[in-house]
C-alpha cells in the first residue's frame, strides 16, 4: 500500500533541508506519492546558477559536507526523476522572491498556492521542515 506523504520545506538550514530530501526521495522511491512545497528560506537554493551553500544549524550539518553524504538538490532530484515526486514551488515566495518558474531547477513543478497544496494533502501525512 502506497502512501501520501506531503512535505512542506521553509527553513533555509542544510540540517532541515536534508532531512526533507532524505524522506521525500526514500519515500518516492519505495512508491509513495510525495509532494513536497517549497516556500520562503527553502526556495532560494533552487533558483538555476545559483551555488549558494545552505548555512548549518550545527556539527552535524557540517559532518553531512565532509562525509560523503548526497547533498540534499541531488536527493530532490532524484525523487522527482526516479519516484515521480512532485516538487512544488510556492506561488507567493515566487512573487516575493520576484522569480518565475523558469528560473528554478528543472525537476520542479508549476507554481502552487498554500490553499491548493492543503487541499490536495488531505488525508495525507504532512510534515514540515
Amino acid at each position: 500500500m502506497s502512501r501520501k506523504i506531503h512535505i512542506v520545506c521553509l527553513s533555509g538550514t542544510r540540517e532541515k533541508l536534508q532531512m526533507a530530501a532524505m524522506i521525500a526521495s526514500v519515500g518516492a522511491a519505495s512508491g509513495d506519492e510525495v509532494t513536497v512545497f517549497f516556500s520562503m528560506n527553502a526556495l532560494a537554493y533552487f533558483i538555476k546558477g545559483d551555488s549558494t551553500e545552505a548555512p548549518v544549524e550545527g556539527e552535524f550539518g557540517t559532518l553531512l559536507a565532509h562525509k560523503g553524504v548526497p547533498p540534499f538538490k541531488q536527493l530532490f532530484q532524484q525523487a522527482a526523476e526516479l519516484g515521480d515526486a512532485q516538487l512544488l514551488p510556492c506561488s507567493m515566495a515566487l512573487d516575493l522572491l520576484k522569480i518565475t518558474d523558469d528560473d528554478l531547477t528543472p525537476e520542479f513543478g508549476k507554481a502552487t498556492g498554500l490553499t491548493k497544496f492543503l487541499m490536495d494533502a488531505e488525508g495525507a501525512q504532512l510534515l514540515s521542515f
